[in-house]
This record gives structure tokens, C-alpha cells and sequence, in this order.
């Protein structure tokens, strides 16, 4: 599932590049038409990245006029020339003049113009258009998200210390850290040294303010790349002399998805287990709790 770094990556390619015209709003697939329908012909005021949700705020003279997504394990938007349409395209956002490049495209002098992009939205968990009611009713439930300066980690705190569940649970609750997946979820407890196991009301003050910075510093730098990396300078391949991670999820990581292969820091094998329906990754030296 897409972690909360490329939702907001998302948002701002969206802001850049669609806001500038009229968008032709189309549901390929069919199943998001009638919806399309109110939305075709506006504008997109602004894209917004909460956690892992996405809204988009469109100037639609219709009530719902907020369309609310969330990729789910499967769902892509990707940004694609608009004569290039396969797959299952549940939503479609393109210029409404196809002929005028978008602003995030630019050319050289000598160059040709640079064709027009199309926004695809394929196999979203969900895919809604809502009002500002229900927008703010949802906006309600997320959590804390360490991307948006709005978030507050004081409140947060608060909730973690009062909690017996494992730092490891907490840090995938979306009530609570908005936009932290399980990649995230095991760097930061590795980078930090904080055992998995640790119940929130063990951790302390200084411990929940590092895993905050932390993760407010490697979420915010995904933003540009659109990938997760955690690993310090001294243990890139470059350093270390060891080969690039070959992952779908790309990216230099300690120990996700390293199970049973020498820690980058002490060659202690990296330990897996099941939490909660999903794989946790951590080093059992390094973490000792």
C-alpha cells in the first residue's frame, strides 16, 4: 500500500500541473460516470494529501464536489500522455484543451512542445465524491501526518503515552500517525533503536521525539523522490561497497525486507515476524528494547 510520502507526491504533481484549465473529467471504466459528469468541465482548485488520503477540491457548482480517494494495496494514479488509455481508468482528469501543454512540462527553445499529460486513477480502494460535510467528517478520522505542518505531535504524545499497545501497532494506526506504512513503521524503530515491542506508555519523551523528527525528515524527502530511502551516508552501497536493494518498492532501507541478512550495522541476521495481518522487520541487536 502506498505510504503517505507518495500521496503527497501525488498532490503536488496534481497541483502543478492540472490547475492551470478546464478539465475533462471521464470515467473510462464506467463505474465513477455519473460522478464525472458533475466534475467535467471545471476546475481543480487544489489537491490534498492527508496520510494516506487524497482529496481533490474541484470549483463544481454541485454540492459534491470533493472527490475523496484512497489507493488502497493496489490502486495507481499515474501521469500519462493523453493519447495513452488502457486499462481499467475508474477516473480521468485532462486538459480540456488537449492542444496547450501543462505547465509542468516544459520545453527548450529547440524542442518540440511536450505533449499533454492525462491523470489515471486505476484500481483505488475507493474513489467517492463527497460534500464538504462529509470531507470534514472524514478529515476527522485521520491521524496525525508528519508531512503537513498542521499536524500536532504534542496531542500525539498524549495518545501514546496513555496506550499498552506496542510501538510498532501504534505507528500503523492511521488515527494516530496519518501516512506511515510499514516501511516506515520498521526504519524509524530500527534508526531510533526502540524495540517493536515497546508498549507506548514505556516510551519516553525524548524516544517519541526522535521517532517524530525522524519520521517528519524521511517522509518529507520522499515527497521529491517518490521513493523511501532511510539508510544513513556511511551505508550506502556506495560506502559500504555492497550492491544497490533491488525491491519493487525501491529505495535503501536497514531492514525491511531484509529477513535473515546481516544488519547493516552489527551483521546481526534481521528478524521477522506477524503483527497485526502484517510483516514487522527489525534487528534484534540493535533493538534490544
Amino acid at each position: 500500500m502506498p505510504e503517505g510520502h507518495l500521496i503527497h507526491h501525488l498532490a503536488g504533481r496534481l497541483n502543478t500541473d492540472f490547475r492551470s484549465t478546464p478539465l475533462h473529467v471521464t470515467s473510462p471504466q464506467g463505474r465513477f460516470a455519473r460522478e464525472a459528469a458533475v466534475l467535467d468541465g471545471t476546475r481543480l482548485e487544489r489537491a490534498e494529501a492527508r496520510g494516506k488520503h487524497l482529496f481533490l477540491h474541484f470549483d463544481a457548482p454541485s454540492p459534491e464536489h470533493i472527490v475523496y480517494i484512497h489507493l488502497g494495496l493496489i490502486g495507481q494514479l499515474r501521469f500519462e500522455p493523453v493519447a495513452d488509455v488502457w486499462g481499467q481508468v475508474r477516473l480521468r482528469l485532462e486538459p480540456a484543451d488537449a492542444a496547450e501543454p501543462l505547465a509542468a512540462q516544459p520545453a527548450d527553445a529547440d524542442a518540440s512542445p511536450a505533449e499533454p499529460l492525462a491523470a489515471n486513477l486505476r484500481g483505488p480502494q475507493w474513489c467517492r465524491l463527497i460534500t464538504p460535510a462529509e470531507y470534514a467528517a472524514a478529515v476527522a478520522k485521520i491521524g496525525h501526518d508528519p508531512i503537513r505542518a498542521d499536524a500536532d505531535p504534542q496531542e500525539l504524545w498524549a495518545q501514546v503515552q496513555r496506550s499498552s499497545r506496542s510501538i510498532a501497532s501504534l505507528l500503523m494506526d492511521q488515527k494516530l500517525f496519518a501516512g506511515v506504512g510499514n516501511i516506515y513503521r520498521a526504519e524509524v524503530l530500527f534508526r531510533q533503536g526502540i524495540a517493536p515491542t515497546t508498549p507506548g506508555k514505556e516510551l519516553t519523551r525524548a524516544q517519541f521525539d526522535a521517532v517524530w523528527a525522524d519520521l517528519v525528515d524521511l517522509m518529507r524527502a520522499g515527497v521529491d523522490s517518490a521513493r523511501i530511502d532511510t539508510v544513513r551516508p556511511e551505508h550506502t552501497p556506495e560506502a559500504m561497497g555492497r550492491a544497490p536493494r533491488k525491491d519493487d518498492h525501491g529505495g535503501e532501507v536497514y531492514v525491511y525486507r531484509r529477513e535473515g541478512l546481516p544488519c547493516y550495522v552489527c551483521s546481526t541476521p534481521v528478524a521477522a515476524r506477524v503483527l497485526e495481518g502484517r510483516n514487522l522487520f527489525w534487528c534484534p541487536a540493535c533493538q534490544r528494547g
